[in-house]
């Protein structure tokens, strides 16, 4: 059984309202979700925020964490970007002690072709020390990694492992599913169609609103995997509203919202990105008290 199948979270970024980062949210962030029985964190996904850290802020949050699981779960390290020599040698010094596999975003804005895709993912793969998981976002990246491209990769690359799918797309989910090569896993990385890709052989989720309801996720995760979709069902139904409502205006705006309600950490963005309106604030804390309420 993989280490990665299960419920894993793409961790916020707590901040204070000066801007600097909320060491002391990262760390009751963290508790949350170990509390919560998530099986891994990764950290300095997009949900991160990373494109607003500075390369001295992600090397303190990839320190802090490390210590403060203490192995307690598995780590992922998200390193990802648009210059493949800048990552290549970012992921070539990154510092392993505590993580276990690095998540890599599909290069953005500069569109490249599918083979600039399958090269940039090779020689990543080759100057890391950790197994790499693909990252197929389109909607952010502005390109679409194919199938193909995902296989040839899973077939010739010795220590790229998984895909985070977020394509959104159930014509490459099937693809890869049906001829993916044994040991190389398919991980949803949308929350809503969660379900639907365990069905077709998912082995679990990278999740966004797994920040606020870690534990109302990942066992609704867990009943999937087990093949019990009659019960995950009504599980499943019960999370839809509050991820709608995360990403009406943005994430990770609206699941900072839910944590703050909550009390895990401030809901403090950096710009350009900025607090959901009041409106749907409303409309999250009436949705996430539901949710625990059951």
């Amino acid at each position: 059984m993989s280490k990665f199948s299960g419920t894993g979270v793409a961790m916020v970024t707590p901040f204070l309202q000066n801007g600097e980062i909320d060491f002391h949210g990262l760390e009751k962030t963290i508790e949350h979700l170990i509390v919560g029985k998530v099986e891994y964190i990764v950290v300095l996904g997009t949900t991160a925020e990373s494109a607003t850290l500075s390369k001295e802020e992600k090397h303190q949050i990839f320190e802090f964490t490390a210590q403060k699981v203490n192995r307690r779960i598995p780590l992922v390290a998200g390193i990802g970007g648009n210059n493949t020599a800048e990552i290549v040698s970012a992921v070539s010094q990154f510092n392993i002690t505590g993580y276990h596999a690095i998540l890599s975003v599909v290069p953005y804005y500069n569109k490249p072709t599918q083979e600039g895709i399958f090269q940039h993912y090779k020689a990543v793969a080759e100057a890391a020390a950790l197994p790499i998981i693909l990252y197929n976002v389109p909607g952010r990246t502005g390109v679409n990694m194919l199938a193909s491209t995902t296989l040839r990769l899973a077939k010739t690359v010795k220590n790229i492992i998984a895909i985070k799918e977020a394509s959104g797309s159930f014509d490459i989910f099937n693809e890869i599913a049906a001829n993916k090569p044994e040991g190389f896993d398919l991980i949803s990385g949308d929350d809503p169609v969660t379900l639907p890709m365990i069905a077709l052989g998912a082995i679990g989720i990278i999740s966004v609103i797994g920040n606020a309801v870690p534990s109302q996720l990942s066992e609704m995760v867990r009943t999937c995997l087990k093949g019990d979709f009659k019960n995950a069902h009504s599980a499943h139904f019960s999370l839809l509203e509050f991820t709608k409502l995360c990403f009406t205006e943005g994430n990770p705006a609206g699941v900072k919202a839910g944590m703050k309600e909550l009390g895990v950490c401030e809901d403090y963005l950096r710009l350009p990105l900025v607090k959901v309106t009041d409106q749907t604030r409303a409309q999250i804390v009436k949705e996430i008290h539901k949710i625990i309420a059951q």
